[in-house]
């Protein structure tokens, strides 16, 4: 009579009642039926969940797992996690229109090397793949796929614009009438098509990584209100989601476009999700700032439907010696971030270039010593930087001096100068060396910053955590009924970060606060992400889609997040990768009905059939639906 049962589990529906011990039939991709004692001998296979969380499969709201799709469909990085759906394309970037690659242009390296920090061979392999050129087209091409997880595709802007205007004029102008017209039509075609949404971007240190664009910035950032307001309207119309980055530096035009989620002043709400509630070590007061807007534009008076999505980890950001994401914020920073990853000598010019130095120098010690407003801003905690160009935050991770790994920058500049003034004797012969390379007498931090980049550029792999860094913050943020947990980057900067367990810490900090955390939580990385983007999962329920994550409650308390990451060399992509490592923790991941991993290993055919679907807004799920008539709930 079914496929699978899953017996005895505390189950989280995700509609975010009570959780109570039952059983859970699965026939063909559905859930036929939940009760008390079902009979294992009417189903073909049985996994006892005794003990364990059994839960809605998880949905991650913030991805760029379309890159990783085309090379390994599986996406195995987050479905050992216990997540099922994860939703693409977002911050204005993806596949929607192949590769466009067109008049020289490679957009699809151009624009995501450096906002998505994947390398340029990686994408090179992806855009070789994408040989579609039309929305629909890419629909189709992600329904052949084995997929692991489901797919939930948004239509991104800057490919929208170059796909309309071609990459040069994209990043030079306005739209003319003809080519609004023509982005509109796009638009409407994809959310007819089944797109649940459209994404942009507008963070103002996201650029292009070739020439000649090196010195501009992604398509996205080039449009004014009327287009993206003009664009909204058809979300409007079709009941879809707007995800944005908002342009951090402009309160007022922040609170502006925002302002199009109002029912009130537009006649219908527009749903838009944003990133990010972060509490950024340098400015505490953001995080303040994004409670307050959010209620605002939430409240009977606006009518709007906006969420602000939080992160459930420390933003801890890793570094290969220059080439960072934080770094592109500060433009003497950023500079070092045009060259190619393999273009040493293309940084060591501007490292060795007096102009340069003094620039540098300038900067890194603004508002760190004296009087002014900049002093008073790093005192307060509300600097315009999120990089806190403090060395006591900059760890190295490694690097070719061994006696260096684990130490900050602060301590090694201790023993500079230390053993500058005769205080320090090293005996370990590497470090001696090392030590006596730095110039004498030192002169400040920016000069051992310097140095550092200088001397060992990429071999020198550090991090830093420039938000998140109060776990109580972090809990009050994630528990929030204002926000919504999200905003892990997967699939992207892929020696950068890793938050691919993102979901698990979200319920790892509700765990901390009782069982009424959990389940408020459970339906928030469920049910409500999914009713949101209006595709068809996130719930328990008879005749629902059979997406399942089995935890186990006692693994998930001695889970140690910070401590499970490592660097790995995925065969896909021919390139090292950050990773996490919650082995333990999910006992169990079912996908359209099919197991996918089973706590310790993938199954046989997982990454070789499909078990996701790609999921279109309506809830309707993709071609091949299992229409199977189902059992009605039993207790």
């Amino acid at each position: 009579m079914w496929d699978l049962l899953i017996r005895n589990g505390y189950v989280f529906d995700g509609l975010g009642g009570t959780p109570r011990t039952l059983d859970i039939a699965i026939r063909g991709e559905r859930i036929a039926a939940l009760g008390i004692e079902l009979d294992p001998a009417q189903a073909e296979t049985v996994i006892d969940a005794s003990g364990k969380w059994v839960m809605p499969g998880l949905v991650d709201v913030h991805t760029h797992f379309d890159l990783e799709v085309e090379i390994a469909p599986g996406l195995p990085e987050t479905v050992r996690h216990g997540t099922t759906t994860v939703v693409v394309a977002n911050c204005s970037l993806g596949l929607a229109y192949g590769n466009q690659r067109r008049e020289g242009a490679d957009p699809i390296v151009d624009c995501f090397a450096r906002v998505e920090n994947v390398p340029k061979p990686v994408l090179r392999k992806v855009a070789d793949c994408a040989t579609w050129s039309d929305s629909g087209d890419y629909l189709e091409h992600l329904d052949s796929l084995p997929l692991g997880p489901n797919i939930v595709t948004m239509i991104p802007h800057s490919m929208l614009r170059i796909e309309v205007m071609g990459m040069k004029a994209s990043i030079e102008r306005e739209p003319t009438a003809a080519e609004m017209d023509e982005m509109t039509r796009l638009l409407e075609k994809a959310m007819q098509e089944g797109y649940p949404g459209f994404s942009t971007d507008a963070l103002p240190f996201h650029y292009l990584a070739n020439d000649p664009n090196r010195q501009l910035k992604i398509p996205t950032q080039y449009a004014g209100y009327r287009e993206l307001k003009r664009l909204t309207q058809v979300l409007r119309k079709h009941d879809r989601v707007w995800q944005a980055t908002p342009p951090k530096d402009k309160p007022i035009e922040i609170f502006r476009q925002f302002l199009l989620t109002s029912g009130r002043l537009h006649g219908k709400p527009l749903k838009i999700t944003a990133v990010a509630a972060l509490d950024v070590a340098t400015n505490r007061g953001i995080a303040k700032l994004g409670l307050f807007m959010a209620r605002i534009l939430n409240s009977a008076a606006v009518r709007g439907r906006f969420w602000l999505q939080a992160l459930a980890a420390p933003f801890k950001v890793w570094a290969e010696g220059p080439l960072t994401p934080v770094f592109e914020e500060i433009p003497e920073l950023r500079l070092l971030n045009e060259p190619d990853l393999e273009d040493r000598e293309g940084r060591r010019r501007h490292l060795d270039d007096p102009n340069y130095i003094r620039r540098f120098r300038d900067m890194w010690l603004r508002g760190k010593h004296g009087y002014g407003l900049d002093r008073l801003k790093r005192i307060i905690k509300r600097e315009d930087l999120a990089f806190s160009r403090d060395l006591a935050d900059m760890v190295v991770e490694r690097c070719p001096v061994a006696a260096w790994h684990g130490l900050s920058f602060a301590r090694i500049q201790e023993r500079v100068l230390a053993v500058q003034a005769g205080r320090l004797q090293v005996d370990d012969a590497e470090e001696a060396a090392a030590l006596a390379a730095f110039p004498a007498p030192l002169e400040d931090e920016a000069e051992l910053v310097l140095h550092l980049l200088r001397t060992y550029d990429t071999e020198l792999y550090w991090y830093s955590v420039t938000a998140n860094r109060d776990p109580e913050t972090v809990s009050k943020l994630i528990l929030h009924p204002k926000l919504l947990p999200g905003f892990n980057d997967s699939g992207a900067h892929l020696t950068n970060m890793a938050f691919y367990d993102g979901n698990l810490r979200a319920l790892q900090i509700a765990q901390r606060k009782g069982e009424r955390a959990v389940a408020f939580t459970v339906e928030r990385l469920t049910r409500v992400p999914a009713e949101f983007f209006d595709v068809d999962t996130g719930r328990l329920a008879p005749g629902s889609r059979a997406d399942v994550t089995i935890v186990d409650p006692l693994a998930l308390a001695g889970y140690d997040a910070e401590a499970n990451i490592e660097s790995l060399f995925r065969e896909d992509f021919g390139h090292e990768q950050l990773v996490n490592r919650s082995d333990g923790v999910v006992t169990g991941v079912v996908i359209g009905g099919r197991l996918a991993w089973d706590g310790a290993a993938y199954v046989a055919y997982f990454g070789k059939e499909r078990l996701g679907r790609v999921l279109r807004a309506g809830g309707a799920a993709a071609s091949g639906r299992d229409e199977t008539t189902q059992s009605s709930s039993q207790d």
